[in-house]
């Protein structure tokens, strides 16, 4: 054991002890301990008893596991152990990642991902061998820590109440994991260790300018550009190393080359800065070298390492004096309506922004320059949101199935897993056949789990491998499951030939790309028939897996006789539409790149390499099997196949469509046989509108559909007589009574008439509005509904008969119809003049020498409302209006008289025309 500074000064050292006595108390504690107080090295140790110099160790050995959520901070935290230990990784410290490990007999502590750690538990629920488990950083709230965390209490409560489990945060906030380890006994310790953090003096430094919120992975560029000056500033101001927090690799590659660093590619090691400091990126899919530059002191050379949120608590840099926080972060979404996940860039939590700041205050007073404004920390969470309440729970799903607890309900978990995500999470896990109907998970799922990749991508490997061979189906998965740099564009096709050729200029992606290609052919083979999709798939997968390694050529020992005549470019299409069967897309409107009527290429890989559209050509919309409109981007080699195989794509806010960030061309067979449970033939009767027209009618169809894009369709001859129905009352819903009825005088007449009544008596008398008719179509149009086929025999309908089924009946009121609103009302000249009832109230309008005589009009409703009398000249045109005419004769009359006798000379105008005979004729000539 080396006894340097380093070691001495680690303050953790002080807490050993009480954790130790907590664990022979309780056999689980919750460790609270900032960044860089030793918690991920030096307590790992001590637990395992390579640590004697620390009081209250075990007596002898111990086999300890450390579970760490990122691959970089196992590989640093096993290296910094082995080097107290004066060794090598995989000697008495050892580690292991997805399709990594180094680890011998003599290894005592191994350092896993959770990921890793719940493969083991799930071969081996009782972890045999291994005497105490510490969950590192559980304050970040990943969901495989998580469920590791809930597995290992089922493991303490029913198999193993001897292991001991340790909780490490790097926050305080301790409660609610100290009653998750306790259970039932109460709360479980909580031990902390205090570091010696010096002072960090805060320097807001907000843009000089607003700059737009990130919107999905975009980060606007103004920003990205004040980072890089701050971090300039930053080096003018403050002595020794600038450590800078961005959301992705992509904003890390962006400012690297802004400071006249890097490109963006992999590279053995850092680049030189403009002014003569190095520029190191740390994130996930750094190289080797490079995190080893990062976790090595600079030698005297200044250094500006760009790092995600990696760098906050996992790993430590030495020589850091100033933190320069950009504010942002990158949280999973996902969108079950859509079936789309993907990263969007988020504001940092408080606590987030308090880890970072820590960092400058390590080993000597530091500062922190926080690019944006102080007022904007009140609307900023406190805490990172959990990732179960965020993510894609498909993974998550089949751990818990394979547990044997499909809903979850007795994991002691943080948090409990949203309802609704949960249940879309089965649904894909049935879809894929990983469960049954009942929710257990089947022997398929097994093998999809052991894979260890989401289950979607453990499909396509196990199905693809029987029809593309098991080599070519691994490489395709794990261009999906690592993602390739983005500079290698949107088509997996060419990536995949870059990828094999010579990485694309990428050699460190392409290595972690080969090495998982191998690892999952490995994977393949060992799940065999367990997770064959057909007969063949598992006698593939073996053939497959004992051929060349990933990145090799085609040897045809590697080529199984299902996947011979089959071409690279439609290999990755099969493989990807099996992984996202919903997301089997057609081009819309006929645009394909051939400038054809977009009917589908063939399934002989010649779709990849047709003539594509042009840098000029118009963005390209296509629809998603799941329903979702998608567009491929403007000068795409994607742009305009007539079928796409969608890997990755993305909604940002505020679009009605998808982007498709990476796809690959396919043919209309591959579409049909990769996504086969979305094929569907429909009887489709219902009520459409042709493009261009205003007037709907009842559209019956055969239609054959892969999910909502159609494929094909023919017309139907006989349709459902209450499909067509159920149409024609969605055509008067759609365009409205009164447009597709034939309302004649008689109709319209009636229908005023009745809602006259309804108005000024209530019930019984019938509402007669649109919506009224709508609601109680059935009841007064069944007949002509049962007989109508189109939209021409409902114009073809005598409304006014139909109506009279709404009149009240029942109760014989039906008949006062006449005597309470009448069609007609016969006047003293004799004429039977009609009644309007389109205002408010009725109207009589009839020439005023026909109501000579007449003392009062009849009141109608019974006697509730009066008539109104429009009195007309001899020509018609209104001369008074009344609704008491015994009051016009004595009052009105005269004034009207004097004004028309000389305009109508040869018609009566007596001096008192209540005794006079009423007439519709002109005075006999003299």
């Amino acid at each position: 054991m080396r006894t340097d500074p380093l070691w001495a000064d680690l303050p953790v050292r002080h807490a050993v002890p009480e954790l130790h006595a907590a664990l022979d108390a309780r056999g689980a504690a919750v460790l609270a301990a900032p960044p860089g107080t030793g918690k991920t090295t030096l307590v790992p140790l001590a637990l395992a008893g390579l640590a004697p110099e620390l009081p209250g160790g075990p007596a002898g050995p111990r086999r300890v596991l450390v579970a760490e959520p990122r691959r970089l901070a196992v590989r640093a935290a096993a290296r910094r152990m082995a080097w107290l230990l004066g060794g090598r990784p995989g000697e008495r410290v050892g580690f292991a990642v997805r399709g990594e490990r180094r680890a011998g007999p003599d290894t005592l502590v191994e350092v896993v991902t959770t990921g890793v750690l719940l493969q083991r538990l799930q071969r081996d629920p009782e972890l045999a061998g291994v005497d105490a488990v510490l969950l590192d950083e559980c304050h970040e709230r990943h969901l495989d820590a998580d469920t590791a965390l809930a597995f290992l209490l089922d493991v303490r409560a029913a198999l193993r109440p001897e292991l001991r489990l340790v909780a490490a945060s790097a926050t305080s906030d301790t409660a609610a994991w100290a009653r998750l380890l306790g259970g039932d006994g109460g709360p479980a310790p909580v031990v902390e260790a205090h570091g010696t953090s010096h002072e960090v003096a805060v320097v807001w430094a907000p843009p000089p300018r607003p700059v737009r919120p990130p919107q999905g992975t975009r980060v606007d560029p103004a920003l990205l550009e004040h980072v890089a000056a701050t971090a300039r500033r930053a080096l003018a101001e403050c002595p020794g190393d600038v450590l800078c927090f961005l959301p992705g690799a992509g904003e890390i590659a962006r400012v690297a080359g802004l400071l006249g660093g890097a490109d963006g590619r992999d590279s053995a090691g850092g680049a030189d800065g403009a002014g003569g400091f190095e520029v190191l990126q740390v994130h996930g899919r750094a190289p080797q070298a490079v995190q080893d530059a990062v976790l090595s002191p600079g030698g005297g050379r200044r250094r500006v390492v760009l790092a995600t949120s990696v760098a906050e608590s996992s790993l430590t840099v030495p020589g850091v004096r100033a933190v320069v926080d950009s504010g942002l972060a990158r949280e999973p979404r996902t969108d079950h309506a859509r079936g789309l996940s993907a990263l969007v860039t988020v504001r940092a939590s408080l606590a987030a922004a308090r880890q970072r700041a820590g960092r400058a205050g390590r080993e000597a007073p530091g500062t922190v320059y926080r690019c944006w404004q102080p007022v904007e920390d009140a609307r900023t969470p406190p805490w990172p949101a959990p990732e179960i309440a965020l993510a894609d729970l498909s993974s998550f799903a089949l751990q818990a199935a394979c547990w044997g607890d499909p809903d979850a309900s007795g994991l002691a978990l943080p948090d409990p897993p949203p309802a609704g995500a949960l249940a879309a999470a089965r649904e894909v896990l049935r879809a894929v056949g990983a469960v049954g109907a009942d929710g257990r998970v089947t022997a398929r799922g097994r093998a999809m789990a052991a894979v260890g990749v989401h289950p979607r991508l453990a499909r396509a490997l196990l199905d693809g491998a029987g029809q593309v061979g098991a080599r070519r189906a691994a490489e395709v998965v794990a261009l999906l499951s690592e993602e390739p740099p983005r500079a290698l564009g949107e088509d997996l096709a060419a990536v995949w030939r870059q990828a094999r050729a010579d990485g694309g200029g990428h050699p460190g992606w392409a290595a972690r790309w080969r090495e998982e290609a191998r690892r999952l052919r490995r994977g393949l083979a060992a799940a065999g028939d367990a997770g064959s999709g057909d007969a063949g798939s598992g006698a593939a997968a073996r053939g497959g897996a004992a051929g060349t390694g990933a990145g090799s050529g085609t040897a045809d020992g590697d080529v199984s006789a299902a996947d011979r005549g089959v071409p690279d470019a439609a290999a990755a299409g099969l493989v990807v539409a099996l992984a996202f069967p919903e997301r089997v897309a057609r081009v819309r409107g006929g645009r394909t790149a051939a400038g054809g009527a977009g009917g589908g290429a063939a399934a002989d890989g010649r779709a990849g390499d047709r003539a594509r559209g042009g840098p000029g050509s118009a963005r390209v919309p296509y629809l998603m099997a799941s329903g979702t409109a998608a567009e491929v981007a403007a000068g795409s080699p994607l742009a305009g196949e007539p079928w796409l195989a969608v890997a990755v794509a993305d909604r940002p806010a505020g679009s009605p469509s998808a982007r498709v960030l990476r796809a690959a061309a396919i043919g209309e067979d591959t579409a049909r046989r990769a996504a086969a449970p979305l094929l569907a033939v429909r009887e489709e009767v219902g009520w459409a509108v042709p493009d261009g027209a205003r007037r709907g009618d009842v559209a019956a169809r055969r239609v054959e559909s892969l999910g909502a894009v159609e494929l094909s369709s023919a017309p139907l001859r006989d349709p459902d007589p209450a499909a067509v129905r159920a149409a024609l009352l969605e055509g008067l819903a759609r365009e409205g009574v009164p447009a597709l009825l034939g309302w004649g005088e008689s109709a319209r007449g009636l229908r005023e008439r009745l809602a006259f009544l309804h108005r000024e008596l209530g019930d019984p008398w019938p509402d007669v509005s649109d919506a009224a008719l709508l609601a109680r179509a059935e009841e007064w149009l069944g007949p002509e509904l049962d007989r109508a086929r189109r939209r021409a025999d409902l114009e073809r309908t005598d409304t006014a008969e139909a109506l009279r089924r709404l009149l009240p009946w029942a109760g014989g009121e039906a008949l006062r119809l006449d005597e309470l609103a009448p069609e007609r009302i016969e006047v003293p000249s004799g004429s039977r003049i009609r009644v309007d009832y389109s205002g408010e109230r009725p109207v009589l309008a009839v020439k005023l020498q026909e109501l000579f005589g007449w003392a009062a009009a009849p009141a109608l409703a019974g006697g509730r409302v009066p008539l109104t009398v429009h009195l007309l000249s001899p020509a018609g045109r209104p001369a008074a209006v009344t609704g008491d005419l015994a009051s016009f004769w004595r009052d009105g009359y005269r004034a009207v008289r004097a004004e028309l006798r000389g305009r109508y000379p040869r018609h009566p105008w007596p001096e008192d025309p209540s005794t006079a005979a009423p007439t519709r004729r002109t005075n006999p000539r003299r």
